[in-house]
């Protein structure tokens, strides 16, 4: 499942950073006495490579763009990268569609910042690679933390790029307990999760990969390979961005952002889901979505695109083609 040929495992980064380093260093005793060469402008706003796009802030978000015909923007959830939904995205770009997803700015191969990383930066580098991509009528589906993207990005940069969209096990309205929220999960949660981020991320997400997919229930058929997969992709976040992230997938209320989503919108959801729990999440945000379709998959978990990938296509591209 693991396709990132830019990298051969999940340590690449910092290998590259290193062979940098050593052939800077041995550059620099070459020429030691030469004039420096003059500083490289930074790359403007909006400038595309074919698998990256840099931000207003310099930062370059990682992306691929697979196919062609009408385009499918897809949001992955923490502490994944787009390579989370490659099932859907095979499977629809085989159907005729054009597919893209990005790694979120400090996940996968996208850079690392050490700010921006809050919801409004988030949907304004999904804004920046829509328009560099040059995307209209795109359908965007978020799946958990980016289903909160997908619905914050409609709040604060309106409809007019957009044609549908898909909400996935997603984080929307709001995760945490709040006098609006009573019935959400208590602060102790989220300050749990960013207290096993900082004491030992890798462990933490081992042991996340079991309730995320299920497998901890009586009758689940465990993949290893899912459960590496899981733990490489979050392993390649950094963890500022992850420990920052937490804030943005919990405190967040996009009340007002599910409001003005004015597109046909889908929202799937399993009904046992134990990271993001059914009742304050997808059933609420269907109550607040004018004229939304809500699917509850029985028995399913958070990780549905992988353990339930062939349902959610199909029912994907049953909406894609409505």
């Amino acid at each position: 499942m693991f396709q990132k040929t830019e990298v051969e495992d999940v340590s690449s980064r910092r290998k590259l950073l290193v062979s940098a380093a050593t052939v800077a260093a041995g550059a620099g005793l070459a020429a030691a006495g030469a004039a420096a060469a003059p500083s490289k402008a930074p790359a403007a706003t909006g400038t595309r490579t074919v698998d990256s796009v840099i931000t207003r802030d310099g930062t370059r978000i990682h992306f691929k763009d697979w196919g062609s015909g009408a385009p499918v923007l897809f949001s992955h959830g923490w502490p994944l990268q787009g390579d989370a939904w490659e099932d859907q995205m095979m499977f629809l770009a085989s159907h005729g569609y054009r597919v893209i997803a990005h790694d979120r700015r400090g996940h996968g191969l996208s850079s690392q910042p050490w700010t921006g990383n809050d919801m409004d930066t988030y949907a304004d580098d999904l804004a920046t690679v829509i328009e560099a991509l040059d995307l209209h009528g795109v359908t965007l589906v978020g799946h958990s933390t980016g289903g909160g993207e997908v619905a914050h990005y409609i709040g604060r940069h309106g409809s007019k790029r957009v044609a549908k969209a898909v909400l996935v096990g997603a984080v929307p309205p709001q995760m945490v307990q709040s006098p609006s929220n009573p019935n959400g999960l208590p602060m102790s949660v989220f300050d749990g999760i960013r207290a096993a981020v900082l004491a030992d991320r890798s462990q933490f997400f081992k042991d996340l990969s079991l309730p995320f997919y299920g497998y901890n229930r009586e009758g689940a058929k465990p993949s290893q390979g899912v459960r590496d997969t899981f733990w490489a992709q979050g392993m390649q976040c950094g963890i500022k961005n992850a420990y920052d992230c937490i804030k943005q997938f919990s405190e967040v209320d996009y009340t007002a952002d599910l409001k003005k989503i004015d597109v046909p919108t889908l929202i799937v959801h399993g009904s046992d889901d134990q990271i993001v729990p059914i009742d304050t999440s997808g059933k609420a945000s269907a109550k607040i979505v004018k004229h939304a379709k809500l699917l509850i998959y029985e028995g399913a978990p958070h990780g549905l695109p992988t353990t339930h990938k062939d349902r959610l296509n199909a029912d994907l591209l049953a909406f894609l083609q409505s």
